[in-house]
């Protein structure tokens, strides 16, 4: 039997607790603890369980004390996951007894943040609106956090707006507006400029703020982005100068591998990858990744190979960045290799995404009856996808026959399978494309009919010109 002060050396001792967590919440009640330091402590391991019908009763707890205890429901929301700590918060809100600080705003916009959606973007927007009425800014983790929620919702001009009226910035707060701009894929050239120009603007910031590693793992995302093989090895040699040496430093070191393979200078991409002193997954996938790329397509398999004498093993992630390269690379016999591989000799069971790849390497390279065979003989479904891929490989290659068959059924399954929705054109687009191959016009004109039948109207096609304005670090 479990005594009252043994359960309180227990909360305190193991950081996970889940076998006994009911005993010990038991015998606090028992025995009228009732203190919020203790609970709040019973809440953290109800939380850290496995066992979601465990974490659940993590709420318990905070409805245990006669009046609601503002630290616990803080506890409360931090630790539960994020829809619930957005639903318990709503609730409270709505309740109007507690009256909330800045740590609970911190929390419940943490919360919105880590679940991005159109309903979360709304629910902190609202909380924003919460937080400038009750004049909570003293602490500056609350700006910080609405940046990386704003940023992680891909409101980024409602981010860049929260850092530009911040009186007083941490790097933590540089760090959060600068990876926000890094980690918007459309318009990812632009947005990957304004990060550097971000990061100029931290070296030179009067407050005398300095970069951290997270800082340099970013800018060296950003830089990998443009392809500015100049400015990367400036930030490399800031690193070095000011941080650390990238052999002790795995997440920098790894950012300076995908660096300098994505800019294409391989040779200093080696150099750091076999100087680090430890390689994580990301470390392996990017230097192979990068081999392949630019055509080392066996260097790539070799480097692959020795993955598991450094006791790394491959994971999903990496067969589809490196399958993908394989692709690009047109190296058939690689991939086609690496892909029978996958179960026999690295132990990861292929995906869609796997078998997506192949049939687009084998559809660039003309292989157009091995790509279709591949797909009948696939153990799991093809998406829309896959079969848009092999459409596009027929019409590269010439094949009306096939090309035809392909289109006319993705617009039967997409006629099927979201009727109640506005069409999309690309499909019926394909299809048109593949009758003007073959100078069908009545076929083409019988498509457009359709498309004009239905109010399918095809995309129009757009332009954008970009003046690129070196980043110079100093």
């Amino acid at each position: 039997m479990l005594t009252w002060l043994r359960c309180i050396s227990l909360l305190y001792s193991f950081p996970k607790l889940t076998d006994n967590i009911k005993q010990i919440h038991a015998q606090l009640i028992i025995n009228g603890l009732k203190s919020p330091t203790f609970l709040a402590k019973l809440i953290e391991h109800y939380c850290n369980s496995s066992y979601q019908h465990i974490a659940n009763k993590a709420h318990l707890v905070f409805q245990y004390l006669d009046k609601p205890d503002l630290f616990l429901f803080n506890t409360l929301i931090r630790c539960v996951q994020p829809n619930d700590s957005i639903l318990i918060f709503r609730n409270e809100f709505s309740r109007g007894v507690m009256l909330f600080d800045d740590y609970t705003y911190n929390f419940a916009l943490g919360a919105c943040a880590r679940t991005p959606s159109a309903s979360t973007l709304w629910v902190g927007r609202q909380l924003h609106a919460l937080i400038v009425k009750h004049g909570v800014v003293s602490n500056i983790l609350i700006p910080t956090t609405q940046i990386h929620f704003y940023a992680s919702n891909k409101d980024i001009i409602s981010a860049r707006k929260v850092f530009d009226e911040m009186p007083k910035r941490s790097s933590v707060t540089w760090n959060a507006m600068i990876t926000g701009y890094c980690s918007l894929k459309d318009g990812r050239k632009k947005y990957a400029l304004n990060a550097l120009s971000l990061f100029n603007d931290m070296l030179v910031d009067v407050s005398g703020v300095k970069p951290t590693d997270t800082t340099i793992v970013s800018v060296l995302s950003a830089v990998s982005q443009i392809g500015m093989l100049e400015t990367g090895a400036c930030i490399h040699g800031f690193a070095e100068k000011i941080l650390c040496t990238p052999e002790d430093d795995v997440f920098i070191g790894t950012g300076l591998v995908d660096m300098y393979s994505k800019c294409g200078c391989l040779n200093s991409a080696m150099s750091v990858f076999w100087r680090m002193n430890q390689k994580n997954i990301l470390t392996w996938t990017a230097m192979t990744t990068g081999l392949a790329i630019h055509g080392k397509g066996k260097q790539a398999l070799e480097v692959l190979y020795k993955m598991g004498a450094y006791g790394v093993k491959a994971n999903e992630a990496t067969f589809t960045s490196l399958l993908s390269a394989c692709c690009h690379g047109g190296f058939v016999e690689e991939g086609l290799q690496l892909f029978h591989e996958m179960k026999s000799k690295f132990g990861v069971t292929p995906l869609i995404q796997h078998y997506g790849c192949i049939v687009d390497l084998l559809g660039r390279a003309g292989k157009l009856k091995e790509a279709y065979e591949f797909i009948m003989g696939m153990p799991i479904n093809p998406d829309a996808v896959m079969w848009r891929t092999f459409l596009g490989a027929c019409k590269i290659h010439g094949d009306v026959v096939m090309g035809e068959k392909v289109g006319k059924f993705l617009v039967q399954l997409q006629e099927r399978s979201c009727p109640e929705l506005d069409p999309k054109s690309e499909d019926y687009v394909a299809l048109s494309n593949v009758y003007a191959l073959a100078e069908r016009w009545d076929d083409v004109e019988t498509v457009r009919k359709k498309m004009k039948a239905k109010s399918i109207l095809n995309k129009a096609g757009s332009s954008s010109v970009q003046t690129v304005s070196m980043a110079v670090v100093n």
